[in-house]
């Protein structure tokens, strides 16, 4: 019986670092699209490694900029991504400063009150603190740190506030692909799909490529037609 060897294995094999395997799935889509080294903006990053969809990209050598208002989260990429831009901030509709809520989940934290209320109907989840954090317009940002040129891709998990980044994006001026949570949070296997945002960035310019449920990555039609 033909047995395939350990190298060969290891040589086909596909690691991931995202949640549901959504990085692999980008990263077919910027081979279609024959960008080799994405650049990317990560918007509630989280950490550098779990759970995160531009880590793959990072070890290949492309280089983009993170975005953790936690300042606890935010230490380990300073460790971790010192290649990248790395701000400890928060993604508003102008600058200032915000409440951030803290949650005894880190995965939940969130600017949104809202959203800590959704998060305690819904199991053991309390505020741990309330922070007072910087928060910047997605333009400014690109225009400090990248020229004022969105990069490639957009990794986006505000947890509440998915919609607000995304209105205040101006398309003109918009990433070849777009990765989103777009389930609300369920303790339960309950959530609902936001089909809000999904009807939104379909009328500016992008085409539902794939979705894993929890998250959905968008593809600018533009961009996948001119490929």
């Amino acid at each position: 019986m033909f047995r395939t060897k350990k190298e060969d294995q290891l040589k086909y094999a596909k690691s991931s670092f995202s949640q549901s395997g959504e990085d692999l799935i980008v990263d077919f889509i910027f081979g279609q699209l024959k960008i080799d080294k994405p650049g990317y903006i990560d918007i509630g990053a989280h950490h550098p490694f779990y759970l995160n969809n531009t880590s793959i990209f990072y070890k290949r050598g492309s280089r983009g900029i993170n975005i953790e208002p936690d300042p606890s989260l935010f230490e380990k990429f300073k460790k971790f991504r010192k290649g990248d831009i790395n701000l400890n901030i928060g993604i508003g509709e102008e600058p200032g400063v915000s409440e951030f809520y803290v949650m005894n989940a880190p995965t939940l934290n969130t600017f949104s009150k809202e959203q800590v209320e959704t998060y305690k109907s819904e199991g053991n989840y309390h505020i741990k603190e309330v922070k007072q954090i910087k928060v910047d317009t997605v333009q400014n940002i690109l225009t400090k740190y990248n020229g004022g040129v969105f990069p490639d891709f957009m990794s986006l998990d505000a947890e509440g506030i998915d919609e607000l980044v995304l209105k205040s994006i101006d398309y003109n001026n918009k990433p070849a692909v777009i990765c989103v949570e777009t389930l609300s949070f369920s303790s339960t296997g309950k959530g609902v799909k936001n089909n809000e945002i999904i009807a939104f960035l379909q009328t500016h310019g992008y085409f539902l490529y794939a979705d894993t449920f929890i998250n959905s990555i968008f593809v600018s039609s533009d961009k996948w037609s001119n490929q």
